[in-house]
C-alpha cells in the first residue's frame, strides 16, 4: 500500500495545478459574470430582471456533470469551436457559479439600503457613477464571507471534469488505480490532497476577511 501511494504521489500531485487553475478561472468568471448580472438584477429594468432569474434558474438548477457534458458533447462543437477539456470545464463551472455569486451579491447589495444610492444621487453622481464607486465597494466586503465560500464549493466540484478527461487529481487517481489496483491508499491521497487545499484556500480567504473587516460593518470578525 505505502508503495503505492510512493509511486502514484509526484503524479497525482502534477495534477494539483490543474485543479487550482480550474477553480481560479471558474471562480474569476462567476465573478466577471456575477457581479453585473447581481447590479441588473436590484437597478435593471423589468425584462433584464426576468432574463438574469431565468439564466439563475437554469444554471442553479443544472447538475455539474450534466452541465458539464452539454458544454462538451453539444453547445461547443454545434458552434463548430474546437476548445481543450480544460476550458470547457472552467467554463461550465464558472458560469454556474456565476449564478450562485449573482445571489451572493445582489444580496449585499440590497443589505446595504435604499438610502445610500439617494444620498449618492443627492450628491450630484449618476446611477452608474453610485454603482461603481459607493455601492459595490461595499456591497464587496459585505459578500466576502459568502464568496470565499464559492472556493471550496468549485475544488470539490472540479473533480466532475475527470468525465471529459480535465488531468485533474482525481483523474490522475484513477489512473494510478488503474495501474497499482490499490484503490484505497490511492483516492485517500486523492482526498487528502482535497481537504489540503481547501483548508489552505479557506485560511488565504479568510486572512483577507480580517484585513478588510470594519468594526460595526459586514458581517463580523473572524
Amino acid at each position: 500500500m505505502l508503495n503505492a501511494v510512493i509511486e502514484s504521489l509526484p503524479y497525482i500531485l502534477s495534477g494539483v495545478i490543474v485543479t487550482l487553475g480550474l477553480v481560479a478561472l471558474a471562480l474569476g468568471l462567476g465573478l466577471i459574470v456575477g457581479i453585473p448580472m447581481a447590479v441588473g438584477q436590484v437597478y435593471g429594468i423589468k425584462w433584464m430582471k426576468k432574463l438574469i432569474s431565468f439564466y439563475v434558474w437554469i444554471f442553479r438548477g443544472l447538475p455539474n456533470l450534466v452541465l458539464l457534458f452539454l458544454f462538451y458533447f453539444v453547445i461547443f462543437p454545434l458552434l463548430g469551436l474546437n476548445v481543450s477539456p480544460f476550458f470547457i470545464g472552467a467554463i461550465a463551472l464558472g458560469l454556474r457559479s456565476s449564478a450562485y455569486q449573482t445571489e451572493i451579491f445582489r444580496g449585499a447589495i440590497l443589505s446595504l439600503g435604499e438610502g445610500q444610492m439617494l444620498a449618492a444621487r443627492s450628491l450630484g453622481m449618476s446611477k452608474n457613477q453610485a454603482i461603481r464607486n459607493i455601492i459595490l465597494p461595499q456591497a464587496f466586503r459585505i459578500a466576502l464571507p459568502g464568496w470565499s465560500n464559492e472556493y471550496p464549493i468549485l475544488l470539490t466540484d472540479s473533480s466532475v471534469c475527470y468525465a471529459i478527461g480535465v488531468m485533474e487529481i482525481l483523474t490522475r487517481g484513477n489512473q494510478m488505480v488503474t495501474r497499482t489496483y490499490q484503490p484505497m491508499p490511492i483516492y485517500f491521497t486523492c482526498a487528502l490532497i482535497f481537504i489540503l487545499l481547501n483548508y489552505g484556500g479557506l485560511h488565504l480567504f479568510h486572512s483577507v476577511e480580517r484585513r478588510v473587516y470594519i468594526p460595526g460593518f459586514g458581517s463580523g470578525e473572524r
